[in-house]
């Protein structure tokens, strides 16, 4: 047998070897599927096959090409519940199955299903198997279960106070003051969803690790700047995340015959572990003498840091626990905060009369008072529509979807007058997109960006307006149940904050091309929003720089 052949049948036997239990186990996944009674589609690739998550889109567009639309190329890739919003549960019900040679899929579409599962969360937990994709530096809150899950909650949740959030508020707005500074001197912005990462990380780096790092612009930052290597290497972590976890850390770090841009990725590992020692060994080292200054004391770093020690007496937690709660709380904070920011200034300035009302706002609760005397007490309560732009851009685009499963037993659940059993190992997605879209509780105009729904008022009076909490169920962009996320009150004092700073007293259009009108503008944003927005790790606009904008003082 010559070598061509050798090497031909080798490689059908390891097509044989991962095909023949993969088609297998897809059989068995069908054969309970249809026994729960629901209608569902068979796709070929698991949802959780690192490798496919790496070429899903690219795979697909050209099959689609040729063979056109079927179940494998609507929903065998990371993300279709984005672009596929409420159609599939109106075309198959309130609950519909994906079957996957890995594991069936339940998904979730009406709230009061989502909220029986929230309820029942020793019956249907959080599965820890996605959310251990993010253990690149180690196990973290968002990854463990039992008692260790309590403790690290416990932890997280004693950093979350209203001291805590006035550090929030203030150096919010210190970083928007410095950002639009910056933006305003320039002709054109190409570097809004940047900036705004920036943005992010500074107040992350304040509040969560007592580091003070003055904003600087994407054309102005200095790699000779102390936050540029923290900046640096976590920006390039965050952005192949997928490939650490597809091939791991260690790989990167400790393979000499990479490619040049993986060589790369591999020493931003060793940088960001660099940063998260210094900070960790500094502020370990004055908690245990007592020196740390006031505001480093109410940061996650000293909760960190405290932590560290107290496992010394057999509580608290382990160095890899420490730095895999650094990485998360950064991933957490910054990532998902920078991404919720871009779409928000995107929309606003395809949105000149949301702009406008937000402004009426501000300037009726902050009047003419500079951004240093602005009070989180008294001011952040009464910011309601800027609160509502928050909420309206995460319920079209919610960063990060919530995943249950049945874990090792069989569940019960109630889907209209059907009483369902899952078998062990289910997974359960709470269909994010389609119930946050679903005209049945957001109305006919529920795909169009409207922040007012969220407002509820008569007349003139401003102070008179109620922020309306949607139905329980309809929304979970912070996730619901035992398992929310801890940053809630973080996030939304920031962002309202940024807003305040950005909206009193300028506003936001997109630059016109050549041969557009200012509609025409505002129009390809909108489109540029809807047609470029997809999941890479979390859900993101992926070429916002296609869209420069220009920011103007705002006539009084």
């Amino acid at each position: 047998m010559n070598p061509i052949s050798i090497v031909l049948w080798a490689c059908l036997l390891l097509l044989g070897a991962v095909a023949v239990p993969s088609c297998y186990s897809l059989f068995r996944n069908y054969l309970a599927a249809r026994k729960i009674g629901l209608r569902f589609h068979v796709i070929p690739i698991s949802h959780l096959n690192h490798f496919w998550m790496l070429i899903d889109k690219k795979v697909l567009r050209h099959v689609k090409l040729v063979f056109g639309e079927s179940p494998f190329t609507r929903y065998n890739w990371m993300g279709w519940e984005l672009h596929d919003r409420y159609y599939s549960h109106h075309e198959l019900g309130d609950a519909f199955m994906l079957v996957t040679p890995g594991r069936n899929w339940l998904y979730v579409g009406h709230p009061d299903m989502v909220m029986e599962i929230v309820r029942r969360r020793d019956d249907f937990p959080r599965c820890v198997e996605l959310t251990q994709v993010l253990d690149v530096f180690g196990p973290s809150v968002g990854s463990v279960e039992g008692q260790r899950w309590v403790q690290q909650r416990k932890l997280m949740a004693s950093c979350f106070n209203e001291r805590y959030n006035e550090l929030v508020w203030s150096e919010s707005i210190s970083q928007a003051t410095d950002m639009i500074r910056y933006w305003s001197s320039r002709p054109l912005v190409r570097s809004t969803a940047d900036d705004l990462r920036g943005l992010s990380l500074g107040v992350l780096a304040k509040a969560g690790f007592g580091k003070s790092f003055k904003f600087q612009g994407h054309e102005e930052t200095s790699h000779a700047d102390p936050a540029a290597s923290y900046k640096d290497s976590l920006q390039l972590i965050l952005e192949n995340c997928i490939l650490l976890i597809a091939m791991g850390p260690k790989f990167f770090t400790d393979t000499p015959w990479l490619p040049f841009k993986w060589r790369q990725l591999g020493e931003a590992v060793k940088a960001f572990q660099r940063a998260m020692t210094d900070m960790y060994e500094s502020e370990k080292r004055k908690v245990a003498e007592g020196t740390s200054d006031e505001d480093t004391r109410r940061t996650f770093l000293s909760s960190l840091a405290q932590a560290s020690l107290d496992a010394k007496q057999g509580e608290g937690l382990t160095e890899r626990e420490i730095y895999g709660n650094i990485f998360v709380i950064n991933f957490a904070g910054h990532d998902t905060a920078s991404h919720v920011f871009t779409f928000a200034v995107y929309f606003l300035a395809s949105n000149p009369a949301v702009q406008d009302w937000v402004s009426e706002e501000l300037r009726h609760v902050l009047g003419d008072r500079p951004p240093h005397e602005w009070n989180y007490t008294t001011d952040f309560p009464r910011l309601k529509r800027c609160l509502a732009v928050l909420y309206e851009s995460m319920r079209l685009y919610t960063p990060v979807p919530v995943t249950k499963w049945t874990r090792d037993k069989a569940q019960t659940l109630d889907v209209g007058d059907k009483t369902l059993v899952l078998p062990p190992n289910t997974m359960i997605c709470l269909a994010y997109s389609s119930l946050q879209t679903d005209p049945r509780w957001w109305g006919s105009d529920s795909l169009t960006w409207r922040p007012s729904r969220f407002i509820k008022g008569e007349g003139t009076d401003l102070d008179a307006e109620v922020f309306v909490q949607p139905r329980r169920g309809t929304f979970i962009g912070w996730s619901e149940g035992a398992r929310d996320c801890p940053g809630r009150k973080f996030s939304q004092v920031e962002f309202v904050a940024t807003m305040a700073s950005l909206l009193r007293d300028w506003r936001v259009d997109p630059v016109v091309f050549e041969g557009e009108t200012m509609e025409g503008a505002r129009k390809r944003v909108l489109d540029l929003i809807d047609k470029e927005s997809a999941m890479v790790l979390l859900i993101q606009m992926l070429h916002p720089e296609k869209a420069p904008l220009v920011w103007s003082t705002r006539e009084s």
